[in-house]
């Protein structure tokens, strides 16, 4: 768990007969409203997301800016038991709150992900559900999508170093999966996605399972794109990875 930054603002608030709170930036924002998490609320201001992920996100034209609204939806077998809920272990064990303070820490080391702007979730008992409104970046494309336009014009080698980056600063990637890099037309990328991810002592293990991770969904994601094809653009963005971790970029 990520130390409680000073900068951190937290407003309690009742919805129905749940429990709830609002973590932001009072940097960034003044006051934060719990409609804000409500899709419904944005009317024809809210686009879903229609790749990656499990639904559940949507592209909002927010008066604090453009922002993506995400909630936390279970996937697989868990969500047959519950969609959206979780067990209770205290508000700042929740998902989003973990997400949000994770994502800060990363951005003051200066490394390229979007800004959380606020964080919430609304308890019930034992359980909870949550959600996370975070900066939309502009004219961005996901590393899937660019593998299928572009195959091998493909960012690989940005992937490779960017991924790199990350690692060399301690970031455990729950899911790295291709949906989660993202590239603007100049070859900027970023990371994005940090749910359930984690800070740790780089150690090759845990590095290789996120690796192993990324390839496995190029795999599942190829399209038209052969597996030769695939493991080949893979092996690029490897090379490119381990030049990087060796030169301790």
């Amino acid at each position: 768990m990520v130390d409680f930054d000073a900068t951190e603002s937290m407003t309690p608030f009742r919805e129905g007969s749940g429990l709830g709170a609002i973590l932001f930036d009072s940097k960034q924002l003044r006051q934060a409203d719990p409609e804000w998490f409500l899709p419904a609320k944005w009317a024809e201001r809210a686009r879903p997301v229609d790749s990656g992920g499990r639904g559940g996100a949507w592209f909002i034209d927010a008066p604090f800016g453009p922002s993506l609204l995400r909630l936390y939806l279970r996937g697989g077998l868990a969500a047959r038991v519950s969609r959206d809920q979780y067990l209770w272990h205290g508000a700042n064990r929740t998902r989003s709150f973990e997400e949000f303070r994770l994502t800060r820490v990363l951005l003051a080391k200066g490394l390229p992900v979007p800004r959380p702007i606020a964080a919430s979730y609304v308890r019930n008992g034992m359980t909870y559900r949550a959600a996370i409104l975070i900066e939309r970046l502009p004219d961005v494309r996901t590393l899937a999508d660019r593998a299928q336009v572009a195959g091998k014009d493909a960012p690989w080698e940005e992937a490779g170093r960017l991924v790199a980056r990350f690692h060399r600063a301690g970031l455990d990637h729950a899911d790295l999966n291709a949906h989660n890099l993202l590239f603007n037309p100049q070859g900027k990328g970023w990371m994005i996605d940090f749910d359930r991810g984690a800070l740790r002592i780089p150690a090759t293990r845990w590095r290789e399972n996120n690796l192993m991770r990324l390839q496995r969904s190029l795999l599942k994601l190829r399209d038209t794109r052969s597996r030769d094809e695939v493991m080949q653009d893979f092996a690029r963005l490897r090379r490119a990875y381990d030049i990087a971790w060796q030169r301790g970029f």
